[in-house]
Parts: structure tokens; sequence; C-alpha cells
């Protein structure tokens, strides 16, 4: 029996959140089927979570406490899986450690189940996704034994321990939140990637972007001096702390003449994190040349959707922030004439929108928004600018009045700049309305 398997068996444990984005499913059905008996439980109640619960119909060692949290299921238990929406300073967990009972979170508690793979981690505010992805394409290129995991849709960590061999590479992208269990462990992954630090999470961190910086510190922090830590271009100068072996990047590290067919400087940004990974790992750039040349938009991610009548339609739904909206207007604007109509609005994190503001004067024809209490705040600065916007009742409608005031020549971008709650599961179901809506457009 593998030392994996062996530490969970017959172990009691307390898993904080269930959600259905199908990630946690991944764990729980582990941590069951590895013989641990496991309580679930959630804020959210066995209706809202419906879905998720059928999939997990059948595991006898299953069982729930839904629709709020109680003391009691964070007494006597051998550790709490955390999940990354949880804060480490809720009364439950503060109360499971008054009780000495371990914290875990899956990536953390998977690298240190692994102890003989090399653990990449992507972090950032923006282009951690396409990083991730990009490094991933090119290991594999390589012929190199790669797995992917951390803050993508569906991706579990821990029954990567099924899959893992000693020297194999994992990439993780990684959360400022996921980074709270690499904190928790006093624990980096052996190479770490630091994209880029903008405001986001302001609703979560209370506009403290020290409190945001210090979750992803944990980045680097525990870095040895044989790892090795990456830095996008506008993170030069920005780290602090011990300083292990720093890779600098910068657009002019890719070789001129590669035809890279992602859109926009933010993209070169993320190629040139990418290319510094494989360098550090001494993978030819002919390797990298072949996969970043063969790689499209991570989904979700400015994803040119399709062309109806002339018009190109974008999926951006992962763009959250006002800056990520911000980048997707510069990679797709037309300096001669406005030729963006942009979907936006939902729920708000408290971020500034100065900005974005002036990117939409630039290139926005017109602005179509989805209801929500950041569109509620922003709109009056629209209407002052002058702007020409409109709100609609829901996604379906909000798409057709867009594609309706879209000519040919024109890109329709949905781009939020806000986060999904309340109308939504998340981003990604917000994608997925989003896409569904799209197919009927004629």
């Amino acid at each position: 029996m593998t030392e994996w398997k062996q530490f969970f068996k017959g172990k009691r444990v307390t898993v904080v959140g269930l959600g259905l984005l199908g990630k946690r499913l991944g764990d729980i059905t582990f941590l069951s089927e590895c013989g641990a008996e496991v309580l679930v439980t959630d804020l959210k109640s066995a209706e809202e979570l419906a879905l998720s619960i059928e999939k997990l119909k059948g595991y006898k060692s299953i069982k729930y406490a839904l629709g709020g949290h109680r003391f009691e299921d964070f007494e006597n238990r051998d550790f709490i899986l955390k999940g990354q929406g949880t804060p480490f300073d809720s009364p439950y967990i503060l109360h499971a450690r008054q009780k000495g009972i371990p914290i875990e979170m899956d990536e953390s508690l998977f690298v240190k189940l692994a102890p003989k793979a090399k653990i990449i981690g992507v972090t950032g505010t923006r282009g951690k996704s396409t990083t991730t992805l990009l490094i991933y394409e090119i290991l594999k290129k390589s012929g190199m034994r790669v797995h992917l995991g951390g803050n993508l849709k569906g991706m579990a960590a821990l029954p990567l321990l099924k899959e893992i061999k000693d020297g194999d590479i994992v990439v993780f992208e990684l959360s400022s939140w996921q980074l709270q269990g690499f904190g928790e462990a006093k624990i980096s992954p052996n190479v770490s990637v630091f994209t880029n630090f903008m405001p986001d999470h302001m609703n979560y961190y209370k506009n403290d972007m020290e409190k945001y910086f210090a979750d992803k510190y944990f980045i680097y922090k525990f870095q040895k001096q044989s790892d090795v830590l990456v830095l996008g271009t506008s993170m030069k100068d920005r780290i602090r702390g011990p300083k292990r072996k720093i890779v600098n990047t910068d657009i002019k590290d890719i070789p001129k003449g590669w035809n890279i067919q992602l859109k926009g400087e933010h993209n070169l940004e993320n190629i040139a994190c990418a290319l510094a990974v494989a360098r550090s790992l001494n993978i030819s750039d002919d390797t990298s040349k072949e996969a970043v040349e063969n790689f499209k938009s991570s989904p979700g991610r400015l994803e040119l959707v399709k062309e109806v009548n002339g018009i190109k339609i974008y999926n951006d739904t992962n763009s959250s922030t006002p800056d990520a909206t911000t980048v997707a207007l510069r990679a797709l604007g037309n300096s001669v004439k406005k030729n963006i109509v942009l979907i936006m609005g939902g729920s708000d994190k408290n971020l500034s929108f100065g900005d974005l503001y002036k990117y939409i004067i630039r290139y926005v024809k017109e602005v179509v928004l989805i209801p929500g209490n950041g569109t509620d705040r922003i709109s009056p600065d629209l209407q002052r600018l002058k702007i020409s916007l409109r709100v609609e009742k829901d996604l379906k409608h909000v798409v057709e009045k867009a594609y309706s005031l879209s000519k040919p020549g024109d890109v329709l971008l949905f781009s939020p700049a806000f986060a999904s709650f309340g109308m939504f599961d998340n981003e990604y179901d917000r994608g997925e309305k989003f896409l569904e809506i799209v197919k009927e457009l004629k």
C-alpha cells in the first residue's frame, strides 16, 4: 500500500466547502476511496448543492452537514480540509485549531505527500491560467511526464497522487487563497512564477493590498536556494524577503519571428514567463516555439467563440476585475474607430474603475450591462461620461441587445469586470451560459 493511501486510511476528515465546480468532488471521492470517513459541510443548502450531491451518491462513508457550519463538526477530527473560500480566521477554523486539529488545503497537502515530484506554481492577479497552460504544453511537448492542477475548473489535486511517479512535474495555478495552504504548511514550489500584482478581491481583503500580497508571498517565501523564482515584467524590484534564483522576464526574451496566435501585450508577458520556466528546465527554444505557436486562448480568457455576420464574439468571462477588462479592450480595440460592443457588470468587489473608463471612452461604442450591485455603482459614472449604455434584466436579453447593436467589423466582447455572484454560480457558469446564448445567434 502506498504511503499516501496509508496516510488517509481511517482518517476522520471534515471537508469545508462542496461547491458546484467539480474540483471538490474529486478530492472528496478520493478521500472516501482511500478509506477516510468524510464529513462535508457547506453554507449552501442541500437543495443548492443538489448537482454535486447527486454525483457523490453511492459513497457510504460520506456524510453531510449543509446549510451552515456546526462547531461540533470541527472537533474530534484527524484534520480539516479547508476550501479556498473559507478564511483561516473563520470561527470554525479557529475552533479546530484550539482543539489541536491540523488545517490542510488540497494543493499544499498534495505537495507534502508527493515529495519526489517537482512542483511548478504560477500565481499573479492576471495571466495565471494562460501561463500555467503554456508551461504545461511546453513541458508536454518536450516529452516530460507532466501533470496539471490547481485553480483550474474541475482540477482536484489529491487524486493526482494516484498518477504521480518519482521525478514527475506538476504545474499548479495557485490563487492567493490556495497559497494560504502553502503558508500554513511552510512550503513553496520548486519553480515559482509571479506574473503581476494588481488590485483584486478587495471585498475579501477589506481594501488592504498588503494582506492580499501577504498571501501571494507564499509562492516563494519558503523556496530553497536551489529553487527558481520567475517574475513577470511588472514584478521586477517588487519582491521582498530572502532572494532565491530570480529570473526577471521581458517580452524581448521571446525570439523574433514566432507566429503567436494569442492577442495582446499581456499575453506576450505570459509567454515570456513560460519561456523562462522552460529555459530553467533546459528545454530548447525550438520545442517552446512549437508549443507556443500552436497555443490558442484559454477557455473564458479572451476566447474567440465565433464570427457571425462579420461580428467577432469573444468570451472573456474570467475577466472579473476592471484591470482585466482594460487589458481585453487594449488587445481588441481599434485605434481608428470605436468598434467594441462591451457586455459587463455584476457583483461588486470594491475596485477602482478609473483606468477602465478611459479605455471604454477610447474603444467602446456601446455598453450593455448585466444587473448587479457593481452595475448599480458604475452606471451613474458611465452616464456622466456620456457613454452609451443599457441595462437588461438577464444575460439572454443582454447578449441579444449587444448583438443587435453590433455591425459587421465590430467586436462583441463579454468581459464583465465584476464577480459573478448573484446571477451565476461562478465565472465558469457565467461563461457557459453566455456560450449557450451565443450558439443561438443567427
